[in-house]
């Protein structure tokens, strides 16, 4: 059955819903959502449509999806534009894709219930690669082919962003295009080059389209460039074709630099199932130079760049009165870093006095939480468990990742938390992290017993609670890690049955202390798609094809699918999961995603990771000299934190604040 494009087709998904489980996630209809007119944009002169449309899909359920900022982001800031228009899409689960493969309907949007195929763009964002085969669920119920090489000038752009785009290779076959970084300018500039390219009456086709893409030096085109390998399955070079002239051999991230002039979502979407996240967020600053040496998302979103505390309390103060949420979470990789975040939890306190109103820091760091901090989050909501993340046990590992904490800083920290009142802390650690040994791992069942016997001691009461949380840790691209081997599955699960005994055994401590881990298995798989290359895109799609979905979740997850896939994919080449996972790598050697720009100099990062093996600490550059990791001159950008010195008004929803704020605007 074919349709107008554009139109609903939720007289053929009505049916089903009836059938399958948590039927509310495929509706819309959501406060705050959005569908605009199909030809918002107007027609050119030859009566073609102007109007770009974007469907965007974060590849998991709904639930996950639906909170997702990037993605909210995005939506709102194309909404905003009269000449498109943007929609949102998820993974639908097994029950739903069964029916509507029978029924032949497609994937569709939840705003308007149009058909994906429908549309100019079908926009990714990918924050984990375990999301790629739900992708190639997505493409197959919407009809369009899964290899971007067979794709027709009908076919909408299949676009990946989010953090796992910054190594696009595992899906290269999949995607027309990928986008690093910041989504907010970018989205617009390929807004921008779709629209005059239809008003142009779309000359040279789809090919010509992305060859004016990848010419932006903003946008990678996987299409255009060729890879070749050595004898030994190593990468010998990725370049542009021959006959894709103006394309740049390195393709370089977005940044966004002032966060203020993009007070983004205006209005939060608050769904209508019950989804991860039940309050309203606000980033309140991006990027971050700890220098965490595992952590790709503090390396590859750098420099840091504050939004201004009035900034944030417009934002908040906006959020509340359009969705209703009774939380708010104050969003970074490391948010007590914010040079104001003392004026800005008081000054928000004060603000929200009696209005059930809580603050929440979802992840606080040892050495930058105090008891004001956190009282003043507490103050109008409720008191719950905080957490902290060591991330390794011992002295000397911490030193290793450069995650400086000492033990008695943990210590002193969680005697003010327990002395404070709070009876319940979670740690959260890695297991398999660079020269790890088992007793670096025995260590993490030292200090949480030094943890309940010095909040039994400061609090003088037996019901003190530690949660350990321990996950395996995958190098990523893009990080100083890049060129090491994971630890295999076998030898990730024997440690952590050593520390659970550790814990277990000592009737003192074991009751109070849970102890929740992942196995080694799901990183092997994390570990191959996120430093795979090109060649592994064959194993995704045999692992699709043999019913993989939603492999984020361990309900649906299985180890012995992806070994096996990998085992007929790989048979006919010189290299194997192993080759991809456990294996060091070399200097020299060409990895994946060198073509792809993310500011850091490849030379830095390799210091990095020698100092890490000298177990040499570095500091964080916002309060030090520049240590030359490439980024700012890189880029054009440049650290941006306060303080402003400025003060939140005492502003309240319940009074006057929303008038009095949007007076302030208009004057």
């Amino acid at each position: 059955m074919t349709d107008t494009p554009g139109t609903s087709v939720f007289a053929r998904l009505e049916p089903l819903l009836e059938q399958v489980s948590k039927p509310i996630q495929y509706v819309g209809g959501e406060l705050n959502s959005t569908v605009k007119d199909w030809d918002c944009g107007g027609f050119g002169p030859g009566g073609e449509a102007l109007t770009t449309r974007w469907a965007l899909m974060y590849p998991d359920a709904y639930e996950v999806g639906v909170p997702n900022q990037g993605v909210m982001i995005l939506y709102e800031v194309l909404n905003e534009r009269e000449d498109a228009l943007a929609e949102r899409t998820y993974a639908v689960w097994p029950d739903l894709e069964a029916l509507m493969r029978e029924s032949g309907v497609p994937q569709f949007t939840v705003d308007a219930h149009r058909s994906i195929r429908d549309f100019d763009v079908l926009g990714m964002s990918f924050s984990t690669e375990l999301g790629y085969t739900n992708m190639l669920t997505a493409l197959d119920l919407a009809g369009i082919p899964l290899h971007a090489v067979d794709r027709s000038d009908e076919d909408p752009l299949v676009i990946a962003g989010g953090h796992a785009a910054f190594n696009p290779e595992p899906i290269a076959d999949f995607v027309d295009a990928a986008i690093v970084g910041d989504g907010e300018e970018a989205v617009l500039a390929v807004t921008d080059l779709i629209g005059a390219w239809k008003a142009q009456g779309m000359p040279g086709g789809r090919r010509e389209l992305l060859l004016r893409l990848a010419r932006t030096g903003g946008v990678y085109v996987p299409s255009l460039y060729d890879v070749s390998y050595l004898s030994d399955g190593r990468i010998q070079r990725v370049a542009p074709k021959a006959d894709a002239t103006g394309v740049p051999w390195r393709v370089s991230k977005h940044t966004v630099m002032d966060l203020d002039a993009w007070p983004y979502p205006k209005q939060p979407l608050v769904p209508l199932a019950e989804s991860v996240h039940e309050r309203m967020s606000v980033e309140i600053f991006r990027g971050c130079t700890r220098g965490c040496r595992f952590c790709q998302a503090g390396m590859i979103t750098r420099p840091v760049r504050e939004r201004s505390i009035t900034g944030i309390g417009e934002m908040v103060e906006r959020g509340l009165a359009a969705t209703g949420f009774e939380e708010v979470g104050l969003l970074s990789l490391s948010s007590a870093d914010h040079s104001e975040i003392a004026d800005i939890t008081k000054g928000l306190a004060d603000r929200y006095e009696g209005t059930q109103t809580g603050l929440s820091l979802p992840s606080t760091r040892v050495d930058a939480f105090n008891i004001d901090l956190a009282n003043e989050l507490t103050r109008n909501g409720r008191r719950s468990g905080l957490t902290f993340a060591p991330e390794g046990g011992s002295e000397r590992i911490r030193k290793v990742i450069n995650k400086m904490v000492s033990e008695e800083d943990l210590i002193s920290t969680v005697a003010a938390a327990y002395g404070a009142g709070w009876r319940q802390v979670k740690l959260y650690f890695m297991c398999g992290l660079p020269t790890e040994t088992d007793e670096d791992v025995l260590q993490i069942a030292e200090l949480a017993k030094k943890v309940i016997e010095t909040g039994r001691q400061v609090s003088g009461r037996r019901d003190i609670r530690c949660t350990v949380s321990i996950g395996g840790f995958v190098p990523k691209p893009h990080t100083p890690f890049q060129w090491c081997g994971q630890l295999g599955a076998e030898e990730t699960d024997a440690r952590l049955a050593k520390l659970r005994e550790a814990i277990r055994s000592d009737r003192r401590y074991g009751s109070s202390i849970g102890f929740r881990y992942h196995d080694g298995k799901p990183g092997i798989v994390e570990g191959l798609l996120s430093r795979g290359d090109r060649r592994v895109g064959r194993v995704i799609e045999q692992v699709w094809r043999d019913g993989g979905r939603f492999d984020g979740w361990s309900e649906h997850f299985s180890y012995e699918r992806w070994m096996s896939a990998a085992d007929a994919a790989l048979a006919d080449l010189p290299v194997d999961v192993a080759w991809y996972t456990t294996r060091d790598r070399a200097e020299s050697e060409v990895l994946p995603w060198d073509h792809i720009d993310s500011g850091l100099d490849k030379e830095w990062l390799w210091a990095d990771w020698q100092d890490a093996l000298d177990e040499t600490e570095v500091d964080d550059c916002r309060w030090t000299p520049c240590f030359d990791c490439g980024v700012c001159p890189q880029m054009g950008t440049d650290i941006e934190v306060g303080p402003t010195g400025k003060t939140l008004l005492p502003l309240t929803v319940l009074g006057s604040g929303r008038e009095a704020m949007l007076e302030a605007h208009t004057h």
